[in-house]
């Protein structure tokens, strides 16, 4: 159905649409996904379950998303932000629907701040050289800073198996852009130098909240 309209209208309308088509299925999935999360902490086993109640897994969701989308600059930036804050407002949604009370003020805040960032981090894995290099680090940054954060400040009352995942995931992804998308000797330095100072910094903030 989406192609035969496709073809029935102008090339410009039709990017329209198709981009209209992918908003709409950010928008709902980022609603769906985020109740997921919830639901998630009863059914994951423990050794994944953080993944559920973690800043790491709805920064994935919202750059896989962002990703997925294509889009690029301000609408990157834009829709970042809206899939972060619907990931949290279905979370508590779905935790509502299950008995459990969750205040979403202060994530969604978290969501508006740093879902553009999130979001054109993700836009940029398309690119090549600083750019690349730049959403790399952020990315990877904030998953190897939890990673951290998980494995030395909760080690106590949660499974280190998934911090040490989503550790290894951020390393990854940092080794995969300067193999296939990063090049020179700045690109490099800003990928390996900034996943360095993210992470630093997103552990000293986790752990002062």
């Amino acid at each position: 159905m989406t192609t035969v309209l496709s073809t029935q209208m102008s090339p410009a309308l039709a990017r329209t649409f198709r981009w209209s088509l992918r908003i709409a299925a950010v928008v709902l999935l980022s609603v769906l996904l985020g109740g997921l999360t919830s639901w998630a902490q009863g059914f994951l086993p423990d050794e994944l379950r953080s993944f559920a109640n973690s800043a790491s897994g709805w920064t994935v969701i919202t750059a896989l998303l962002v990703f997925w989308s294509r889009a690029r600059g301000g609408q990157a930036a834009a829709l970042g932000a809206v899939s972060f804050v619907l990931l949290v407002l279905g979370y508590a949604v779905a935790s509502q629907l299950r008995g459990f009370w969750y205040d979403p003020l202060f994530f969604s805040a978290v969501g508006i701040v740093v879902g553009p960032f999130v979001g054109v981090a993700a836009s940029w894995l398309r690119s090549t050289g600083v750019r690349a290099a730049l959403g790399a680090a952020l990315l990877a940054g904030i998953g190897i800073g939890e990673s951290i954060y998980g494995l030395t400040v909760v080690r106590e009352s949660t499974s280190p198996v998934y911090w040490s995942l989503i550790g290894a995931a951020g390393v990854v992804l940092v080794a995969v852009m300067l193999v296939r998308r990063v090049r020179g000797a700045l690109p490099t330095t800003l990928a390996i130098g900034g996943t360095a100072l993210v992470a630093g910094a997103f552990y000293v903030a986790y752990s002062m909240a």
